[in-house]
C-alpha cells in the first residue's frame, strides 16, 4: 500500500503500479471519514493507516456499491463497530442484490461485481446534498445507478469514485482506457455518467480523487479535456 496525503485528504492505493485500487481517509478535526472500503485484503492496511494518522474512523462512506469499493467493509465494521456506514439509497439496493430499474433510469444494464456474501448493511441512506462532517454529498450516477461523489467544503477537494479515472488518461466513466479498461466495462451508463462529470466539473475542485490512479491538483483543466472527449464520442455518429 502507499499513502499519499494532500491537505485533508490521504489516498490509500493499492496495487498502484498494476491494478491500482484506491480509497481515501477524510481528516477531520477529532475522526476520521474512510471513502470506499478496497478489496477484502485491504482491512488491516487501513486500520494500520487510521492507527499511523492517530485518529479513529468513526464513519465508512461508500461512493457505490461495486466490490472493489466494498470489499473490506465486513471486517472493517467487526472492528470498528461503532461506525456509522453510509451509501446512497439508490445504490443500497444494489448491496442487497436488486439490479431492478426505475422507470425514469435508462434501459442499459447494471454491471461491475458486486459481493453476494456481504453482511454488513447501512446505517444511513444518502440523498443528494447532505452532509458527512466536512462533506458534501453530490449525487454521481452514471458507473452506477446511485452513484456518489464527495466534496471537502474546507478546501474543495472531491473524491470522485468512479465518475472519472486518472489510470491509463484522465477519462469520464464510460469511455475506455486501453490501458486500465476496467472502469469502462463496468460502467452502467455512459451518457449519465457523462451529465454527472459535467456537475462535478462545475463544483471548481482544486483536487480530483479518484478510485483507479493518481490524485490531480487543480484538475478543472483536465477534466475539461475528459468532458470534451466524451461528448465527442458519444455524438459521434456510427
Amino acid at each position: 500500500m502507499k499513502i499519499v496525503q494532500i491537505k485533508t485528504v490521504y489516498q490509500l492505493a493499492f496495487m498502484p503500479k498494476h491494478f491500482p485500487v484506491n480509497c481515501y481517509l477524510i481528516e477531520e478535526k477529532d475522526s476520521l471519514t474512510l471513502i470506499d472500503a478496497a478489496l477484502p485484503h485491504c482491512a488491516k492496511a487501513i486500520l494500520q493507516a487510521m492507527r499511523k494518522i492517530g485518529k479513529p474512523i468513526t464513519r465508512i462512506v461508500l461512493s457505490h456499491a461495486h466490490s472493489d469499493h466494498a470489499g473490506a467493509l465486513d471486517t472493517l465494521k467487526q472492528a470498528l463497530p461503532d461506525a456509522k456506514v453510509y451509501i446512497s439509497k439508490r445504490d443500497a439496493r444494489l448491496l442487497d442484490g436488486d439490479f431492478s430499474l426505475d422507470a425514469d433510469e435508462p434501459d442499459t444494464p447494471i454491471r461491475g461485481g458486486f459481493l453476494k456474501t456481504l453482511k454488513t448493511r447501512p446505517d444511513i441512506l444518502l440523498e443528494d446534498g447532505d452532509r458527512i462532517g466536512s462533506l458534501v454529498a453530490i449525487a454521481a450516477p452514471g458507473h452506477t445507478p446511485g452513484s456518489m461523489a464527495f466534496l471537502d467544503t474546507r478546501n474543495g477537494s472531491l473524491i470522485a469514485g468512479d465518475a472519472f479515472q486518472t489510470r491509463g488518461g484522465i477519462a469520464v466513466a464510460g469511455q475506455m482506457r486501453p490501458w486500465f479498461p476496467f472502469p469502462a466495462m463496468a460502467t452502467w451508463n455512459k451518457e449519465k455518467a457523462l451529465e454527472s462529470a459535467r456537475r462535478l466539473r462545475a463544483c471548481l475542485p482544486t483536487l480530483l480523487a479518484v478510485g483507479h490512479g493518481e490524485m490531480l491538483q487543480q484538475p478543472c483543466a483536465a477534466m475539461d479535456r475528459a468532458i470534451a472527449e466524451a461528448e465527442r464520442r458519444l455524438t459521434r455518429k456510427p
